[in-house]
Order: C-alpha cells, then sequence, then structure tokens
C-alpha cells in the first residue's frame, strides 16, 4: 500500500466518513425505516396540531398550521388513498418503463458490447469527467438521468476495471448534485422563475408590481456551474472517493457484472446493425418534430419566454415522453442487436429480458410503497413548511451582511433540501420569505433564486428523501450487497460539502465581479419610480 492510499485510509475524514456509513447501516431497512418515520410524522404532527405558530403561510396567506394526521378522517383519507399515492408515485413509473427497454438491451448484451466499443478508445483519465458531464446534461429530460445515467455509470466504471460504486457517485452527483447547473434551459428554469416572479409581487414596493422575471435569469450562471461541478466530480471521485473503495469488496452477481473482452466477430456485426436501427429511430424523431404542426409541440397559446422553444417546455408531448423515448430507444436495438448477434432468437428471449429487469425491481417496489407513504404524510403534515419558513424568519432576523445573507440563503436551502423533496415546494416557501425581503435591502430577485439553487443542488446527492435515493441504493446493491443508506450517504457527503463550500464561493465571486447572472438580471433591486 502506498503512502498516499494509507493515509486516505487512515486520515480523519475518512474514519468519520467510516464512522456515518457504519452508523446509518445500523439503521432499519430503507422500507421500514420510511414506515418508522411516516410513523414519527404522526405522532409529531398530533402533538403540535394544537400549538399556534406565529409564522404566516405563503400559499394561504393565514398562519401555518400543523394537520393532525391521527384525526379519524385524515386516517381514513390516508387509507382510501393509500393505493393511488402508491401508484402515482412519480418515480415509480418512471423506473419501471424506462427498466423495460433498458432491461432488453442489457440481457441481449446491446449495453454491454456498446460500452466495450467505447471504452476501447476512451482514455481512462477522462471517464470519470465524461460521465459526470453526462449526468448534468441529462436532467434535461426530466428524471432519466437516474434511471439511465446512474446505472450505466457503475457499469462503465466496472468495465474498465474501476470500482463501480465510484461510478454510480460519478453519475448521481452530476445527475442530481448538478441539478442547478446546465448547459441548455430545462422545465425547472421557469418554473423557478414564475415562483419568483410571484414573490417578488409580494414587496411593498411599487417597482415590484409589473416586475418580470426572465425564465433565463440563472443562465450564465448555472451553465458556468456545469464546468464547476464537473471539476468537482472528476477531483474527488479520482483522488478520494475511489481510493477510499478500494477495501470495498464488489461481491455482486458475477453472472451481471460487465465484461472487457475484445468483441466478437458476432458481436461486432450486432452492434453496428444495433447502432443504425437507434440512429434510424433517432433521425425519425428529429424529422417528426421539425413541422411547426408536429404533434410533438406544445400546443397554440402555450406561454413562452423570450427565444423559448416550443418543443422544450413542459407542455410539450415530446418533453413529457422523454421516459417513453428511453423505453423505445434502447428496446429496438436491443431486439435488433440480440437477433443478429444470436443472443435472443425469438420473442420469448426478449420477454425473458424484460421479466429479468423488473424481477431485479422487486426490492426497490417495497422500498417506493414505503417511501410514497411517507412523503405523502409529511406533505400532509405541514411539517415541513413549518420548518422553511421559520428557518427563513430566522435569517431575517439575524441581518447579516450581505454576503453573509447570502451564504445563509444556501445553507437554508440546503436544510430544507433534507426535508422537503420538492424543489417547487421549498422554494415556493422560502422565496415566500426571502425575495421580498432581500428587494427591501436592494437585492434582486434574480440573485436570491441563485442563491437557493445553490443550496437546493448541493443536498440533493445526501437526503434519503430524495425519491430516487433508494433506486440509487438498488442500483449499488448489485454490486455491493451489503450497500445501505448509510453507505450511500457516506459516498456522497464529500461531495456535498465541497458544493456547498465552493459552489457559493463561485456565486459569491460572480456577485463581487458583477459577472451577469443571466438573460434580463440583475445584482440589485431598482428603487421606487418617483
Amino acid at each position: 500500500m502506498s503512502e498516499q492510499t494509507a493515509a486516505v485510509k487512515t486520515g480523519w475524514l475518512n474514519r468519520a466518513l467510516n464512522g456515518i456509513e457504519v452508523v446509518g447501516n445500523k439503521l432499519p431497512d430503507p422500507a421500514v425505516l420510511f414506515a418508522l418515520l411516516m410513523v414519527v410524522v404522526w405522532l409529531a404532527s398530533w402533538l403540535l396540531s394544537g400549538v399556534t405558530f406565529n409564522e404566516v403561510d405563503p400559499r394561504t396567506g393565514e398562519a401555518i398550521l400543523v394537520n393532525n394526521l391521527l384525526q379519524a378522517d385524515s386516517l381514513a383519507t390516508f387509507m382510501a388513498k393509500m393505493v393511488n399515492t402508491f401508484v402515482t408515485f412519480p418515480p415509480l413509473g418512471v423506473v419501471l418503463v424506462a427498466m423495460l427497454g433498458l432491461g432488453v438491451a442489457e440481457y441481449t448484451g446491446f449495453i454491454n458490447a456498446g460500452l466495450r466499443s467505447i471504452l476501447s478508445v476512451t482514455p481512462k483519465m477522462l471517464l470519470t469527467p465524461v460521465l459526470v458531464f453526462v449526468g448534468v446534461v441529462s436532467h434535461m429530460a426530466v428524471d432519466a438521468g437516474y434511471v439511465l445515467v446512474i446505472p450505466l455509470g457503475a457499469v462503465i466504471f466496472y468495465a474498465a476495471g474501476r470500482h463501480p460504486l465510484a461510478g454510480i457517485a460519478a453519475a448521481f452527483v452530476g445527475v442530481s448534485g448538478g441539478f442547478s447547473a446546465t448547459v441548455l434551459p430545462s422545465s425547472l428554469d421557469p418554473l423557478l422563475s414564475g415562483l419568483t416572479q410571484v414573490s417578488a409581487r409580494l414587496s411593498a414596493d411599487p417597482a415590484a408590481a409589473e416586475m418580470f422575471i426572465s425564465p433565463m435569469n440563472n443562465y450564465y450562471f448555472t451553465t458556468a456551474s456545469t464546468v464547476l461541478v464537473v471539476l468537482i466530480g472528476w477531483l474527488l471521485t479520482d483522488k478520494f472517493i475511489e481510493p477510499r473503495l478500494k477495501a470495498t469488496v464488489v461481491d455482486g452477481d458475477p453472472a451481471d457484472m460487465p465484461k472487457m473482452d475484445d468483441l466478437k466477430p458476432n458481436e461486432r456485426k450486432g452492434l453496428r446493425w444495433a447502432s443504425i436501427s437507434m440512429l434510424l429511430s433517432i433521425v425519425l424523431l428529429v424529422l417528426s418534430t421539425l413541422p411547426e404542426t408536429s404533434a410533438w409541440r406544445a400546443p397554440a397559446g402555450t406561454v413562452l419566454a423570450e427565444g423559448q422553444s416550443n418543443l422544450l417546455v413542459f407542455a410539450a408531448p415530446l418533453m413529457q415522453s422523454i421516459v417513453s423515448i428511453i423505453f423505445i430507444f434502447f428496446l429496438i436495438p436491443g431486439i435488433v442487436y440480440g437477433y443478429v448477434s444470436g443472443t435472443a432468437n425469438n420473442h420469448r428471449e426478449i420477454i425473458k429480458g424484460m421479466s429479468k429487469a423488473m424481477s431485479g425491481m422487486g426490492y426497490y417496489i417495497v422500498m417506493a410503497f414505503f417511501c410514497a407513504q411517507f412523503i405523502y404524510a409529511f406533505g400532509q403534515s405541514n411539517l415541513g413548511a413549518l420548518l422553511a419558513i421559520k428557518g427563513a424568519n430566522w435569517l431575517q432576523e439575524m441581518a447579516f451582511p450581505m454576503g453573509f445573507t447570502l451564504i445563509g440563503i444556501v445553507f437554508l436551502s440546503g436544510f430544507v433540501n433534507l426535508v422537503v423533496g420538492s424543489a417547487s415546494a421549498k422554494w415556493a416557501l422560502i422565496g415566500a420569505v426571502m425575495v421580498p425581503m432581500l428587494m427591501e435591502l436592494g437585492v434582486s430577485p434574480d440573485l436570491t433564486q441563485a442563491a437557493y439553487r445553490v443550496g437546493d443542488s448541493s443536498t440533493n446527492i445526501i437526503t434519503p428523501l430524495l425519491p430516487y435515493f433508494p433506486l440509487v441504493v438498488v442500483f449499488c446493491q448489485k454490486y455491493v450487497k451489503s450497500t445501505g443508506i448509510g453507505t450511500l450517504i457516506a459516498l456522497m457527503l464529500p461531495y456535498s460539502i465541497a458544493m456547498l463550500i465552493l459552489w457559493t464561493c463561485f456565486l459569491l465571486g460572480f456577485w463581487a465581479l458583477d459577472i451577469p447572472l443571466g438573460i434580463g438580471s440583475s445584482y440589485s433591486f431598482p428603487p421606487a419610480v418617483q
């Protein structure tokens, strides 16, 4: 063992992370943990339901109330909605539908052959930054990165002779940690800017009444942030995370592990025809989007920001069909590869591939059931909203200097992210307090929103309340069977800390140097027009 490796293994940070992992993995099974947390929420809602709070809920304009979930009518509603809460849990359908197509492509060997072909010409040292970058880009396709990029990160690293959990970590930090980094605008931009505009108009300043917040108001900052996220992911993965994982034994089923052998003639032929079929599918999709009357485009009358395409807004059927497109785009080449290479000679083999993919998701489905019930109960209780508003009000009362206030917004957003999963829900709560408050101090809503986005993204990767967190645990267990919540939190915590610190400094640098945050943005709120 080299001195450098020994230092990594015995350093205080490594010992602390090992402690977090041990403690975290001593927690009950994730499914049971979500059930227990739900009981805690029920009890807390009962205890606090009679308490009068001074905080005002910005959604209603009235004093915030904690709803007692142990009342007879609340329990009856919970039972009545239990099935619907589960089957409408957003990550469930996304994961299962995408995995059907990916399952065929994996079973027939298309994914394995394609990765081996790519890895044979890709320098090993560039795998990490490319993977993190692909993760950042993937969130433009809604939640596709969670079910596509993260598992492929493990496959790519393992096939290249590297630790698969390091691949999952690198992909996860790009997909989820880099949620507010971007190259092209995503559906998150108009969503947040719309909430910011509503919050800004709560200000008593007359200039706020007609304020327009551009959906591209943070675009320059979030685009530049892509470089920062990639560099953080690259450096930590290669220099700290992967060396720390050297002692973690990969004990998954060898039959399910990708191999890095040279491609055989039948594999090359299958890969060639499968790639052609995938390319043709992409060409047909692109051609079908070109006409102005294309059914893929948003309906007439949809409000668009300046320069925004009606193909890339959430109302567009194209954006709502991303998961279905992933299913088709992997199903077709998977079938073609199977028939041409001889790995799947009939339709029964194709169905077998789908069935195998679904059988591997059994544990995730169980976790998703309890996770869905807990998130529903937590949202109904109003406890998350109470914590968010109390935190925002405390930050207001502290009256820190502006730089410290921005740091406070980042860290408040990161903390609230641990208890409120939805990005829009958090900003609706925090923004309604913070945006008007900072406008009174001369700070623009654009800057406040950027600070929120930094904190929100940085802690995505360490909160078990992220709906896809249990899925990432399942991906890890394919390679290291003992993986638990503690393992994943300990794996991702260094990224989260580094991003909170460095990304906050990056934002403060933009502010100090007066670099534009985005299109139509500003750093200061103008005084009222006399």
